[in-house]
């Protein structure tokens, strides 16, 4: 660990399980102060009793939830050096939210601009890294429409997450189009096809994907997933990864080309905002 890495505040959204559990762990153990954030108070408590760190609880299918999380994050974090918006989720059938959007929209992408958004002068104060948890989807699967971002008109599972995670990095580089002179940097990753709870809510292929016994030897494991995450935490932007960058196993990768169109990055960034009410 070099000194720049040392003592650094890490607050992770989805930490109460999965990869975000997996990477505070290692973390901690290097000797970083972690923030564990979920939406299982149960969980999010066990995770955070066992590795002696603080603790939020939050539904990001909520965003009143979400609103009051940035509350005590500011309340009880004078510093923030690391965001990692890890929480998300794919879903079934078409849901909508008490806030009236898409679940796998808001949960994957409008919660976590609306916390990043709300945090801004914690992370302008520390020259933060904004990481998100993207997803190979993003260029497999996306079929993104700007302006069908609720997915009113065609929905699918697959496609949602797809847009979802294609959103992810679209925030990703519009964050350092917009907060770059002030000092925030930001990368996307893919942790990889994980051995978690992650598709518990799913259905179909999805399901049968990440939770049979079949299949199960093909998943990468959680520990994995979760280096990935921490490898980008405890990084220095410029030197070990890109800023605005996008990775998979701690690699530079292709993704949509929809990532690099900075209209569309920016007209989701006011879309979103006009969304949350920001």
């Amino acid at each position: 660990m070099t000194e720049d890495a040392a003592a650094r505040t890490i607050v992770i959204t989805g930490a109460s399980s999965g990869i975000g559990a997996a990477a505070a762990r290692q973390l901690v153990l290097a000797g970083q102060r972690v923030v564990i954030v979920g939406r299982d108070r149960r969980r999010t408590q066990q995770v955070a009793d066992e590795l002696g760190m603080p603790f939020h609880v939050a539904d990001f299918a909520v965003l009143d939830q979400v609103r009051a999380l940035a509350e005590q994050l500011r309340a009880s974090c004078p510093r923030i050096d690391v965001l990692a918006n890890n929480a998300g989720g794919i879903f079934g059938d078409r849901r909508v939210t008490v806030d009236g959007f898409e679940a796998t929209f808001q949960t994957n992408h409008l919660a976590a601009f609306l916390l990043t958004t709300l945090l801004r002068d914690r992370l302008v104060d520390a020259g933060a890294s904004v990481i998100q948890t993207s997803s190979v989807a993003a260029r497999r699967f996306s079929r993104f429409d700007i302006d069908d971002l609720n997915a009113e008109r065609r929905y699918s599972a697959s496609s949602a997450y797809g847009n979802a995670k294609l959103a992810n990095i679209l925030f990703t580089r519009e964050i350092e189009r917009r907060w770059g002179d002030d000092g925030v940097v930001a990368a996307a990753f893919h942790p990889g096809v994980i051995g978690s709870s992650f598709a518990s809510t799913a259905t179909g292929p999805w399901r049968f994907l990440y939770t049979s016994a079949l299949t199960s030897r093909l998943l990468t494991p959680v520990d994995v997933g979760g280096a990935r995450l921490a490898w980008l935490a405890m990084g220095k932007p410029g030197l070990d990864w890109e800023r605005g960058g996008y990775y998979v196993a701690n690699r530079p990768a292709r993704t949509s080309p929809v990532a690099a169109d900075p209209v569309i990055a920016a007209r989701l960034w006011e879309r979103s905002a006009e969304m949350v009410g920001l």
